[in-house]
């Protein structure tokens, strides 16, 4: 296994790169590694790799295509390049999960997303960056180093899925897995300028359920239909998981081609709903101009207020289950976890088991009611993604060095949009709807539907991609 850091402040000579093979004429590409395009990718993605397996795995997708004569019966996503993020096993690959005390061996089986994403006919690049265990929304550490943003190297790509919306946005990839149990699909998607849908909670199933149904698996994607392609693959029913839905009557991806329902009730939600935080005009002006597109097609803006918990309330609830993100990592030596972690993990170990299952119960009514106000009375609630443009490199420093769990409190504007609805389940996309003209940097705008309505997400989420084009917007240098 070579490992590549092209997220660490040293050069390298590669980066993970699809796309070079053409077969049958063009119309089918398949992945191969080579190297890094003018220097212009580097500092951005850690892949951890191995270079000859990709290109074997590519060679065989080409030869399936020339010895088939077409791409008739093959898999829907044959010889695609797809990454993994950093914290899912594949047979044979260490998983670092983003930390210097993890284990480096070699994982001996597959995650079950994973043999999802193979059986669909995806060729593994390797691993893409993450914040140590997922748990902060940007990859800086002592482990990968600093991934950044393709749009501005000095501002973070978002994450926890760093690597994962660098991958995309800077061409290295057409779409990349990611995670999410905070924002961490949504957030790279608004800072890099893609598409990022978190599915319903138990829609994507894995071999374990993420803190409590906090977090589930996805992709980022430049386009709507690829979203909805892929997740016609992952959302699968799965009667090994402690929870999993029917197989929806129709594929998400030609639900997305009908029209939504004429005269929906789009909410709106632009004060934060953690108290205390400023939201950049920039962010409001995104919802603002979705909020014109969406009633000039004869949907109706609703002013219902939408049914927030206290702020201490939803903080309470969601970092007593946070607090146990990093739980069962195998780890070769704890004490090498970062500091905010061990604050984590410490914080954890200062509750016990009964005080534990009281606060996820907690939580629970505290979603039920959420979800029902929300039902009651919206069809779609529009946010900004984040409460801010992407931050700057190192700006959630400030004043870690005499509380390590300030680097949380510091991402607060990064997530507070978005992890609410990790809580609640709800199936969120973040769209790359605006453009800031003053930074020309991506800005993201959140759509939420009640949940097992991500075909109406789809649908919705069309709409906005015709009247605000963004696929073909490409990082300054990579276009």
């Amino acid at each position: 296994m070579a490992a590549y850091a092209a997220g660490r402040e040293s050069d390298h000579d590669t980066a993970v790169r699809p796309a070079a093979g053409r077969v049958v004429d063009g119309e089918r590409r398949v992945a191969e590694v080579e190297g890094d395009r003018d220097g212009r990718v580097r500092h951005h993605v850690q892949a951890d790799r191995d270079d000859d397996a990709v290109r074997a795995a590519a060679s065989a997708a080409a030869d399936a295509v020339v010895r088939a004569g077409s791409t008739d019966g093959l898999p829907p996503f044959h010889g695609v390049p797809l990454p993994i993020k950093d914290l899912l096993d594949v047979a044979g690959w260490p998983t670092t999960y983003g930390s210097a005390g993890a284990d480096r061996g070699p994982a001996e089986r597959s995650e079950p997303l994973v043999r999802r994403f193979l059986d669909a006919g995806f060729v593994l690049l390797g691993k893409t960056t993450t914040s140590e265990f997922g748990s902060l929304p940007f990859t800086e550490n002592e482990t990968l180093g600093t991934t950044r943003n393709p749009w501005d190297r000095e501002r973070t790509p978002g994450g926890s899925s760093s690597g994962a919306g660098v991958a995309v946005a800077a061409g290295m990839a057409p779409l990349a897995h990611a995670e999410d149990g905070g924002g961490s699909i949504r957030i790279p998607a608004s800072c890099t300028g893609l598409v990022g849908l978190k599915p319903t909670r138990g829609r994507v199933t894995n071999g374990i359920v993420i803190v409590e149904g906090l977090g589930i698996g996805g992709v980022v994607t430049r386009t709507v239909a690829d979203t909805a392609a892929v997740l016609d693959v992952l959302a699968q029913h799965d009667p090994a998981a402690w929870w999993s839905p029917p197989a929806p009557d129709r594929s998400f991806a030609d639900a997305m081609w009908a029209d939504p329902p004429a005269g929906l009730r789009i909410g709106v939600l632009v004060d934060p709903p953690v108290a205390g935080i400023a939201v950049d005009p920039v962010c409001v002006a995104a919802v603002e101009s979705v909020l014109r597109t969406l009633e000039a097609a004869g949907h109706h803006i609703v002013d219902t207020p939408f049914p927030l918990p206290p702020t201490e309330e939803l903080i309470t609830e969601f970092t007593a289950m946070w607090n146990v993100g990093a739980a069962g990592v195998p780890l070769a030596d704890p004490e090498r976890i970062e500091p905010h972690n061990r604050a984590l993990r410490d914080a954890a170990h200062g509750i016990d088991s009964w005080d534990y299952q009281a606060g996820v119960r907690r939580a629970q009514r505290m979603s039920r009611r959420i979800v029902e106000g929300f039902v009651a009375g919206f069809d779609l609630l529009v946010t900004p993604t984040m409460a801010c443009l992407p931050p700057r490199i190192g700006a959630w420093r400030a004043g870690t060095d005499k509380d390590p769990l300030a680097a949380l409190r510091n991402s607060y504007p990064m997530a507070v949009f978005t992890a609410l609805f990790n809580v609640t389940g709800q199936p969120a996309v973040s769209l790359p709807v605006h453009q800031d003209d003053a930074t020309g940097l991506p800005v993201g705008v959140q759509l939420v539907a009640a949940p097992w309505r991500e075909d109406l997400l789809l649908q919705v989420s069309r709409t906005l991609e015709l009247a605000h084009p963004w696929a073909d917007r490409r990082p300054p240098g990579l276009g």
